[in-house]
């Protein structure tokens, strides 16, 4: 199979089979953007307090002096508290006295309760969320980001599991199946009655968001020729994933309450299902297979779309070859069977699991930063579609390996630079969280483009789904640096920035595969370090 790119090369770059197959994969990504970053609406957490029930005979202004204040760890401004309240059998015998709050009652004195009566919530930015339909708050407060992990526990188990279906049974097939699946709990999530079942539903839709994400860059990056899987493998998708994104806040802006949201966000992979009559199944993974009529049945439609003559034989001479290395089966393991590959595959775990936790940690923060959360969101997006423009002219010209330090450097410097900034310079510090968070999406658009070309056809997608799976240790923490800022503001910045940049250093040590053919074969790929 290594000369399957000159075998095909009779149907040229850019005919109407490619436009097609890059047109209708990059749609199949759009959902996954909408998903992706759902739960910084269906997870946010409203301003609340303890509620006084109806019943409590408390004039308005004594109920709002049932609230202490307490200063703010971050400000250090005095705010009322979340968790608790003045005990309300010393508030009515204050109250029966007549006295107005604050004048002559000393209520610092008046012991403090926890909010045994419940919350009540602003109503101002959500009808509601997850947050305040399950009181998820004060004392448990601590499921609001394991609810982001458990997504990610599930999408690391779809990188696990999707890989190696896909290279074993095909990448059309791991493509829809789990679209469905994405799609069909996306909608059970609808009905979710606790946190718990809401949880368990969506560890499923993580399995399936990756899972069908992979899938169809790969199948994408084996079908398109050289100078068009560039496009593919770096703005194609990626500007699609973050159109989905883009749309996000939209929907949310529009739909206040979580499950009318959640009911949404499935219309899109619905919309994606007919895609199935209309994307082929890639002829490179057909080869690899030895089903040699299939891929070549596969070519020859192509020619016919793209109106060229294909040759009587496409494929024969390359049988030899196929019927040796490529007709063995491979599986995870591969990745770490010769010291070449299990550096590569070691290095490309630690990068691509430093570049998760500062996408999704700095994605995540959105509804805490300065200002509206939906116009934030919009703008974390917005940032991606010039990140994604660049990932594809460094990729078509300059250095892989340059690029991808470069733009993890970069990116960690500008997080840590955030620290420095004074509290009262809000804007600033957003532009700066912004330009990182560009940053470091211009690098997960070259890392993934950068991974299919250093491994070989016969284990690309099983390589990429490791990867994958390897990163979503940092998406499962990410939320947890986000978590930090009840601690110090600036924590999650220094972390993150640190390791960014200290993964940026290590990834020079990554091979060179600019201007080289993909590799179809273990032993065709490039020496570790390059």
């Amino acid at each position: 199979m290594t000369d399957y790119e000159a075998s095909t090369a009779f149907l040229g770059e850019w005919g109407r089979f490619q436009q097609q197959a890059f047109v209708l994969l990059c749609l199949s990504i759009v959902p996954n953007g909408l998903t992706g970053m759902s739960v910084v609406f269906l997870a946010d957490t409203p301003p609340h307090r303890c509620l006084v029930p109806a019943h409590v005979n408390l004039s308005a202004a004594w109920r709002n002096s049932s609230i202490p204040l307490e200063r703010d760890a971050n400000s250090g401004a005095l705010e009322p508290s979340r968790c608790s309240r003045y005990k309300l059998d010393d508030m009515l015998r204050f109250s029966d006295s007549a006295l107005l709050p604050g004048v002559d009652v000393n209520l610092s004195n008046v012991a403090q309760e926890a909010c045994v009566d419940g919350w009540e919530y602003d109503r101002s930015v959500y009808t509601s969320t997850i947050v305040s339909e399950w009181d998820l708050v004060c004392d448990d407060r601590w499921k609001t980001p394991l609810t982001s992990s458990l997504f990610f526990c599930g999408v690391l188990t779809g990188s696990f599991l999707s890989g190696q279906l896909s290279d074993r049974y095909g990448r059309k097939i791991v493509l829809f199946i789990t679209m469905a699946v994405q799609t069909l709990f996306t909608f059970i999530q609808v009905f979710s009655p606790s946190w718990a079942a809401f949880c368990a539903v969506f560890f499923v839709v993580g399995m399936g968001h990756i899972s069908n994400y992979v899938a169809a860059f790969v199948l994408g990056t084996e079908i398109l020729g050289p100078r068009v899987r560039t496009i593919f493998s770096t703005a194609g998708v990626s500007l699609f994933f973050a159109v989905g994104y883009m749309f996000l806040p939209l929907f949310a802006f529009f739909i206040r309450d979580w499950r009318m949201l959640l009911l949404g966000l499935t219309l899109p992979g619905v919309l994606c299902m007919p895609l199935w009559w209309y994307i082929p199944e890639s002829p490179r993974w057909l080869l690899s297979q030895g089903r040699v009529q299939e891929a070549e049945a596969i070519v020859k439609d192509a020619a016919k779309k793209n109106k060229v003559e294909p040759p009587s034989v496409i494929f024969s001479p390359l049988q030899k070859e196929l019927q040796s290395d490529e007709m063995k089966t491979y599986n995870i393991c591969d990745l770490l069977r010769t010291r070449n590959i299990r550096w590569i595959s070691v290095t490309l775990w630690l990068v691509w699991n430093t570049i998760t936790i500062a996408y999704f940690a700095l994605s995540l923060n959105t509804a805490n930063l300065h200002g509206d959360a939906y116009f934030n969101c919009f703008l974390s997006a917005v940032v991606e579609l010039p990140a994604y423009m660049l990932s594809w002219a460094m990729f078509r010209w300059c250095s892989r390996r340059l690029s991808l330090f470069s733009t993890l450097f970069l990116g960690g410097m500008f997080l840590l630079f955030i620290q420095l900034i004074p509290a009262d310079l809000n804007s600033l510090a957003i532009t700066l969280e912004m330009i990182g968070k560009f940053a470091v999406t211009t690098a997960f658009a070259i890392v993934y483009a950068y991974t299919a070309e250093l491994y070989p056809t016969v284990l690309r997608n099983t390589a990429l789904g490791t990867c994958s799976m390897a990163s979503r240790i940092g998406s499962i923490i990410a939320p947890y640096f986000i978590y930090l800022r009840n601690y110090s503001i600036s924590l999650p910045y220094i972390l993150m920035g640190c390791l960014t940049a200290l993964l940026g250093l290590l990834s020079l040590l990554l091979p060179e595969t600019f201007g080289m053919p993909l590799p179809e074969t273990i032993s065709h790929m490039q020496h570790f370090p390059g």
